[in-house]
């Protein structure tokens, strides 16, 4: 029993650590994103990061991140190793994957300018297809700048191939030995130099920062702070990983070695499946270079994200972190009936979080853009158009979350197969809506695609569980979504009417004016809200309430 104890202490601590140093990383990214709202808003040398970090940053974030096939392979494989046995098989691994991926760095640099044209061909267009296209010349020199920065930038960012392999292998031979501070404070490194950069940057230039012939220097020092801030990002974790005696620079060709061939086993199906998700951003970016104004379209699509992705993620983690090994002990045929309730809880948490939420973000969606964005480049028109697409994102905040409940549900029963196929699925479903939206709505209409794919893959999902567990009590879940999707909407229309209210009184100019309508408004919706789902008397209420309550006791 003290062993048992003693384990969960330690689960609890490594969860804080994580914990912490999460919210370190997303605070120090939203200062990151404020400082590079401010000083390039939705122009050109945004607008080209976003594409040309496309191909990095999918290498990053799947080579490199935390639960990334790198991570996950080398902790599964090390994690049941002695000390002593580490270095060696670490060694080999390291000298195997950046031999790999120094081709990969070279062909990135060589053939930067063809793989654009892959990721963005919208940029690539002639004076007769401007025409056509009714671009005019302004709007039509803007997209040949931001297609200069863009392939510059990706040719400066190309060795963070490399980086996000040493950075993965870093990550998983940290945890591993039961290291879990440093690489996971080690994200908000690249968030410091980018930050750094756009100061020096800012100095150096000063109110010029955001004139149009300054965006290729911008661009430029966008691209090698990022490439600098995974540099170090690489660089923190190697004293902790040399002090455990975790392996060095020691170059080793023994890749017939059972603990590589292990490691490989995992990370092939593993990066494919982790791949999935990519393929979307990229299919998305695809369509929007076609937008006129492409780069203003994908730098709202970027500012946008951030701010749904940070409720999304804190959300996600109060929800699925306890429910995981719940549905994995439940997944027997004859626990199926406690299986429902959970699953039932699951949703019902999900939709009283993500659907108040999101209503109000629909409400309140131009004076937080305006409160967090707007200041020196960022300018007003450039707020309506980010709170556009925040709109269409927060539209679909609950089916994005949603999915990730019933997806864990199939990995329960384990069934990795029936997510997998889905998700194949769904990237051809999602390019025929980014075909079929991106005209008529414009970057809204991507984001739009991307909730219609969420929405289906959920109802999706429910339909096989359906028939999987023996049927569901459709008429026991649906009537109190519906309910919250009601009190949610009149929380909206309330916290609507608050900030017309404010505006109309008070003007709407100025930050502490938008303050005021974000604040008040957002209080007085989440209070109605608050005051309808009590009228349902949902037992997931006072779960969540109690839940939320034991996260800030720790």
């Amino acid at each position: 029993m003290s062993d048992l104890k003693k384990t969960s202490r330690s689960l609890a601590g490594i969860a804080g650590i994580v914990a912490v140093a999460t919210l370190l990383s997303k605070v120090i990214g939203l200062f990151r994103q404020q400082a590079i709202a401010a000083a390039f808003g939705v122009g050109p040398a945004f607008g080209a990061y976003n594409f040309a970090y496309v191909i990095p940053g999918f290498l990053l974030i799947l080579l490199g991140g935390i639960n990334g096939p790198f991570h996950s392979a080398i902790v599964s494989v090390l994690a049941k190793r002695n000390r002593e046995e580490v270095a060696p098989i670490v060694e080999t691994i390291t000298t195997l994957v950046v031999g790999l991926l120094l081709f990969v760095t070279i062909a990135l640099f060589i053939f930067a300018e063809p793989l654009m044209h892959l990721v963005a061909p919208g940029l690539f267009i002639t004076p007769e297809q401007a025409t056509v296209r009714g671009i005019d010349s302004e709007t039509f020199q803007v997209l040949l700048q931001t297609r200069d920065i863009a392939i510059q930038q990706f040719r400066i960012m190309a060795p963070m191939a490399i980086l996000a392999g040493l950075i993965g292998i870093g990550f998983g031979t940290l945890n591993a030995a039961d290291h879990y501070w440093i690489p996971s404070i080690s994200p908000l490194f690249s968030s410091i130099t980018v930050l750094v950069g756009l100061g020096g940057l800012a100095i150096y230039l000063g109110d010029r920062i955001a004139l149009p012939q300054y965006a290729a220097l911008g661009g430029t020092v966008l691209a090698w702070t990022t490439l600098a801030g995974a540099i170090l990002q690489w660089l923190v974790q190697l004293p902790m990983q040399w002090r455990s005696g975790l392996g060095g620079f020691r170059l080793r060709f023994n890749f017939r070695q059972p603990e590589v061939q292990e490691v490989i086993k995992i990370m092939g199906p593993a990066t494919f499946s982790s791949g999935m998700t990519q393929i979307n951003v990229w299919t998305d970016l695809f369509f929007a270079s076609f937008i006129p104004n492409a780069a203003a379209a994908v730098s709202a699509m970027g500012y946008a994200g951030l701010l749904v992705q940070t409720p999304l993620g804190i959300v996600s983690n109060v929800i699925l972190v306890p429910l995981m090994p719940i549905f994995a002990r439940l997944a027997a045929p004859e626990n199926w009936a406690d299986l429902k309730t959970r699953i039932r809880q699951g949703l019902l948490m999900t939709a009283l979080t993500m659907l108040p939420i999101g209503a109000l973000t629909i409400a309140l969606a131009v004076p937080i853009s305006r409160v967090i964005y707007e200041r020196y480049a960022f300018t007003a028109e450039d707020s309506y158009l980010t709170a556009s697409v925040l709109i269409a994102y927060a539209s679909g905040m609950f089916f994005f979350l949603g999915r990730d409940v019933l997806v864990r549900v199939f990995y329960a029963l384990e069934d990795a197969d029936t997510p997998f196929r889905i998700s194949i699925v769904n990237i051809f479903l999602n390019g025929l809506l980014d075909f079929l939206l991106v005209k008529p709505f414009g970057a809204p209409g991507i984001v739009l695609a991307t909730v219609g794919v969420n929405l289906i893959s959920m109802v999706w999902f429910l339909v096989i569980l359906n028939r999987r567990l023996n049927g569901l009590p459709w008429r026991e879940w649906g009537v109190p979504i519906v309910g919250l999707t009601l009190s949610s909407m009149i929380a909206g229309l309330a916290a609507w009417a608050i900030r017309w209210g404010i505006q109309q009184g008070f003007g709407d100019e100025g930050v502490l004016i938008h303050l005021l309508q974000f604040c008040v408004a957002g209080l007085v919706g989440l209070g109605v809200f608050a005051v309808l789902a009590a009228q349902m008397r949902l037992p997931e209420v006072n779960q969540f309430v109690d839940r939320i309550r034991q996260r800030f006791r720790r």
